[in-house]
């Protein structure tokens, strides 16, 4: 519950944040390529290369996720076969130490 006040709170800051840097940065910004200009508001720039680098982020971490994924199978794989030896030896029989 904690949690997700905590998320909802952050949520709210950002959204202010926002909208009070797009009420105070109306100017505008051309784009300029060898083939294309245009021109866009300073915030929908920012906006559109925040969420590229959400995106190239987001790339750069699947290696470590599908890493990850590996192992956690590779460990879970051993920990079945330890399981199941445990098992094995606590079914033989206990032999008398005369």
């Amino acid at each position: 519950m904690l949690k997700r006040a905590v998320l909802l709170v952050l949520i709210l800051i950002l959204f202010v944040a926002m909208f009070t840097f797009t009420a105070l940065n109306t100017g505008e910004i051309v784009l300029d390529l060898a083939f294309f200009e245009e021109t866009y508001p300073i915030s929908v720039v920012l906006a559109v290369t925040f969420g590229i680098g959400v995106l190239f982020g987001m790339l750069c971490m699947t290696a470590f996720v599908f890493r990850m994924i590996n192992e956690r199978r590779v460990l879970r794989r051993s920990l079945h076969m330890s399981e199941s030896e445990i098992s094995s030896l606590r079914n033989l029989p206990l032999s008398d130490a005369d």
